[in-house]
């Protein structure tokens, strides 16, 4: 069975995985920063474990993915045409959910002045039960890209369902022993949480845009177009390291 075929195959999607799944280690770093430092852990844990759970179920659902992008019905006037299959609709929900709790957020933390931090993790809006939905919810909105590619690279390769469940569960378990120390280091930096927001704010805007380009949309006789993850990454990736840049510059005044 361990052909170089399957082994390359297994080490790309490994790394796929752990690639595409900075933005929702993003997103659960910030969403456990709201709660008391005892539950972070457990929650982080407990939402990724139920992430590896959700996306081994898409795995095995390929046909009723499949399915999913078909359209289901047809908008048509004369400034606006779409073909909205449900595939669109989980990413233009998933956006328009990571626009608004990340806003949110951002108000949330520029206008946090009476209280310390403490005080305001501990008083967390949200339940854990609540959080762990979000996390669950988010995850299958960012799993779509993932899965589909992954269907697409194994496409004609031998036991291609059990190499692509193997990569997810190492991919998670990766994700799992990196959350905590990525979460405290994220929310010991307000700048990094800012930062983080901000990004999310960037993919959602990208998931309109994935589920309009998707639905064959076209706006005043424009269609729009996918927006390509390479300059989303590349831009989150340059703007991390210019805040770095900054937080040693700091350090070293401080010193």
């Amino acid at each position: 069975m361990l052909t170089p075929e399957l082994i390359v195959a297994f080490l790309t999607l490994s790394f796929l995985e752990i690639v595409l799944g900075i933005d929702n280690i993003i997103f659960i770093s910030i969403l456990a920063g709201r709660f008391p430092k005892e539950d972070r852990s457990k929650l982080m844990r407990v939402g990724l474990f139920l992430a590896m759970i959700m996306r081994i179920l898409l795995l095995t659902g390929v046909n009723w993915l499949t399915k999913m992008q078909t359209a289901l019905f047809h908008i048509t006037t004369p400034l606006f045409t779409s073909n909205i299959s449900i595939q669109a609709i989980i990413l233009f929900g998933g956006g328009l959910f990571l626009l608004h709790k990340s806003t949110r957020e951002i108000f949330h933390k520029v206008e946090e002045f009476e209280e310390s931090n403490e005080e305001n993790k501990k008083k967390s809006p949200i339940s854990f039960s609540k959080a762990l939905v979000q996390i669950v919810l988010i995850d299958i909105v960012f799993s779509f890209d993932s899965i589909l590619t992954a269907i697409g690279m194994t496409n004609g390769v031998p036991f291609a369902l059990w190499i692509m469940i193997a990569a997810v569960i190492i991919a998670i378990l990766i994700m799992m022993l990196f959350a905590s120390p990525v979460s405290d280091f994220v929310n010991n930096h307000p700048s990094l949480q800012i930062l983080g927001l901000s990004f999310l704010l960037l993919i959602g805007f990208m998931l309109i845009a994935e589920a309009a380009n998707l639905s064959n949309t076209e706006i005043f006789g424009a269609s729009i177009g996918r927006i390509p993850k390479g300059y989303l990454y590349f831009s989150i990736t340059f703007s991390l390291g210019v805040e770095m840049l900054n937080m040693h510059i700091r350090k070293r005044k401080k010193n």
